[in-house]
């Protein structure tokens, strides 16, 4: 019992540094995507957004019952599948009204972000743990990084193409990123929830 409950204490420092860094990352790209007039940065915040309402969930939920931590694995999944949807409507919007998305603004959030994104990646790895919610955690990390190189491609196309277009291309990808993302969250909720009734039947 105390090798588990040493374990729970460490996910839950885990959990609490990763959701204070997506929150830090969600403000930071926030006000660069509104500066950058960058779609793919202001999905990214509110991709990093997400995710530290996620990383909250499941820090309430280490050590609770199984069906707790599907629940709010299932939460998460959920919550991806939205926050895909507000950046489709974004882009949409912007492909309407137009934008002028700033290269240079793109490309070193892009980097800040990826660094702060594969530390918390790193600190979940290190957990080395089949919880539900700790690969949830992964997935959302994994998914933050790809979509930060995503970002600084655009921002060098941006640049060279004097275009928008790459940083609404970004947007989409950072939106199926999330979308992929949620449903094999929620796949992973199901197959857990669904071994745990076989256990207790």
């Amino acid at each position: 019992m105390s090798g588990d409950h040493g374990a729970e204490k460490l996910q839950k420092r885990t959990l609490l540094i990763v959701l204070v860094l997506n929150f830090s990352l969600f403000v930071a790209l926030g006000v660069g995507g509104v500066l950058a007039d960058s779609s793919a940065l202001l999905a990214n915040a509110l991709d990093n957004a997400s995710d530290a309402a996620v990383y909250l969930i499941s820090f309430l939920a280490v050590g609770r019952a199984l069906i707790w931590k599907t629940r709010a694995a299932g939460v998460s999944g959920v919550m991806l599948l939205i926050f895909a949807g507000v950046i489709l409507v974004d882009v949409v919007r912007r492909m309407i009204v137009g934008a002028e998305p700033m290269g240079w603004t793109m490309m070193g959030l892009a980097v800040v972000a990826a660094v702060v994104n594969l530390i918390c990646l790193e600190l979940i790895r290190r957990q080395k743990s089949d919880d539900v919610n700790m690969k949830a955690a992964e997935t959302f990390s994994f998914n933050d990084f790809a979509s930060n190189g995503g970002i600084l491609i655009a921002g060098g196309l941006v640049m060279w193409l004097d275009q928008s277009w790459p940083d609404l291309v970004v947007g989409l990808i950072v939106a199926a990123i999330a979308v992929k993302g949620g449903l094999d969250i929620l796949r992973d909720a199901r197959h857990a929830a669904a071994a745990n009734t076989e256990t207790t039947s």
